[in-house]
């Protein structure tokens, strides 16, 4: 089989758009609502004026109709400038209309195309990891995830994801019940398998990536990212399926680089902040918990 330098496919493609007569006066005003945007935090009209590239007095009147719309407010105290009501109002409007499932389908189609492998994308449902779409990737093996299917949390790439980045106080009691069950049905103390597992996920925090071999369906190895979105929560997991012997399980492989990197692109469509690390979750299980009483 051939090698393919996945980590390089780009997982979006644009189509150009048709330049159009518009109102430049919009457009450099604009320059104003993303530097106040872009620094974080309320600034002087100075400075302001700065990061648009335009003189003081051209940007103080520009921000005042920003005021009377209400796209900006000034600190009346220390005549600094920041977003306004409106401009609010439009960021959780925007925010509201994103369909990560949407969003994640050409992702999805493309990473599925330059891998070569099944992939699937899940979120957290009442009952836990869910798989709410899934590409086949076809071939001489089927390897298939069914829409509707809940994956456990301690044997699954898929779940694996979930409990290393995720936070929720259902999935703390999911993951105890299945430790215990492990821990009975192999006849190992509870304490040596909450060991374990806590040494698995800080190992997926590192790598970023979760990946599981053989746990769930003999024969076939994962792996899975998580999907960010703008608040910086895990929100989705992108995971990929294949058959042992053809599918790479290396920690640095380009099949996970590419499952990552095919993450990272929803994560920025979905707002998570461009160049950013994913904060890991860093609390302990229910389990855990427990067994340090």
């Amino acid at each position: 089989m051939q090698q393919q330098n996945f980590a390089t496919i780009p997982f979006m493609t644009t189509a150009p758009t048709k330049q159009q007569q518009g109102i430049q006066s919009i457009e450099v005003g604009s320059r104003l609502l993303r530097a106040l945007a872009a620094n974080g935090r309320s600034m002087m009209l100075r400075d302001l004026a700065q990061s648009a590239a335009m003189p003081a007095a051209k940007a103080h009147r520009y921000l005042v109709s920003f005021m009377r719309m209400g796209l900006v407010e000034q600190d009346a105290n220390s005549g600094r400038y920041d977003l306004g009501g409106f401009s609010l109002e439009l960021g959780l409007a925007s925010l509201a209309r994103i369909d990560a499932v949407r969003l994640a389908t050409p992702i999805l189609d493309d990473l599925c195309e330059h891998v070569g492998e099944t992939v699937a994308l899940a979120m957290w449902g009442n009952h836990g990891a869910t798989c709410v779409r899934w590409i086949e990737a076809g071939g001489p093996v089927t390897v298939t995830l069914r829409t509707g299917y809940v994956l456990p949390l301690t044997s699954s790439a898929t779940g694996l994801a979930f409990a290393a980045f995720y936070r929720s106080a259902y999935m703390k009691k999911q993951i105890d019940a299945e430790l215990r069950a492990t821990a009975e049905n192999a006849d190992t103390p509870l304490n040596a398998v909450i060991r374990d597992f806590d040494q698995q996920l800080d190992e997926i925090r590192r790598h970023g990536i979760a990946r599981a071999s053989g746990s769930v369906t003999p024969g076939i190895n994962g792996f899975s990212a998580p999907v960010f979105d703008h608040s910086d929560r895990m929100i989705a997991a992108i995971t990929s399926l294949g058959t042992m012997g053809h599918f790479e399980m290396e920690w640095d492989s380009e099949l996970a680089t590419s499952i990552k990197h095919a993450a990272a692109t929803l994560s920025k469509r979905l707002g998570h902040g461009e160049g950013e690390k994913p904060a890991p979750t860093q609390e302990k299980t229910r389990a855990t918990k427990k067994s340090e009483k």
